[in-house]
């Protein structure tokens, strides 16, 4: 609804984030340094700005209200987010040129696509524990692909001796491969605990609209262990690890985006 109370947060929400994509991607590809406390300031700003528009989205008088684009837009702040956080203690502050514009495109769709058919979820305790854990867990997913996406890039430039001003502000590449697994060992142990909690707190995991998102959820996880299994045994890593991590991401956004869009659009139910 554009005339909800959202409107006017998501919008200078969208706009801080775009400004500060401009800001940071303009000094990357002139092989310059962004000013780290601008940065943060434009994207706490509009993260604050995306979560107090979410509130309204989300909380009714009869329960939460999670459709398919409020969801995507959650998922942004907590990415951003968890982002923001690590770059106080962790060079990853170059992931921000590519989170930006998706907080822009995901409170924008928040404010104005239409939502699907929209069920009101039970705000008991347990439930929405599990709710949470799965969301930080996508979040750390989410970066840790983009993180692989960049050091991907990154390996492909510096092979052909060719590094452009983007890839001249990275960290070095083991830096960049040490980030990726630590986002990847947090992401696991995060949705190791949804899982569990999901097994505790909902009446039946197997449900008929749970039982896609359980399997593929419970899939992903597989991947994702083998991922680090191998990565400690084996000494996985470049391309092995990018092509696992993809894998693994992609299911998962099947598992939770892939069913919502069907539950939502096309059954609605």
């Amino acid at each position: 609804m554009v005339s909800s109370p959202s409107l006017i947060p998501n919008l200078i929400a969208a706009g801080l984030y775009i400004a500060a994509a401009i800001y940071q991607g303009s000094h990357l590809a002139q092989g310059r340094k962004s000013d780290k406390r601008l940065l943060a300031l434009l994207g706490t700003f509009a993260v604050l700005a995306q979560a107090g528009a979410l509130y309204f989205q989300l909380i009714t008088p009869l329960g939460l209200s999670l459709d398919f684009f409020s969801a995507a837009s959650l998922i942004a702040v907590a990415v951003i987010g968890l982002t923001l956080l690590a770059c106080l203690r962790i060079p990853v502050e170059n992931l921000l040129v590519l989170l930006f514009p998706l907080g822009a495109v995901t409170a924008l769709l928040a404010q104005f696509a239409p939502p699907g058919t929209v069920p009101l979820i039970n705000e008991e305790p347990g439930i929405l524990a599990h709710i949470l854990l799965s969301i930080l867990a996508y979040g750390l997913f989410t970066i840790a692909v983009f993180q692989s996406l960049l050091l991907l890039l990154q390996d492909r430039q510096l092979k052909n001796k060719h590094p452009s001003g983007l890839i001249r502000n990275f960290p070095p590449l083991q830096t960049m491969e040490s980030l990726l697994f630590g986002f990847l060992w947090a992401g696991w142990c995060l949705l190791s605990l949804s899982l569990i909690s999901g097994w505790l707190f909902l009446d039946n995991l197997f449900a008929q609209h749970l039982v896609h998102k359980t399997l593929l959820a419970c899939v992903a996880w597989v991947v994702f262990s083998v991922l680090l299994w191998g990565r400690t045994r084996l000494g996985w890593r470049g391309h092995k690890a990018i092509r696992w991590t993809l894998a693994g991401f992609c299911l998962l956004m099947l598992a939770y985006f892939g069913s919502k869009l069907v539950r939502e659009f096309i059954l609605h139910i």
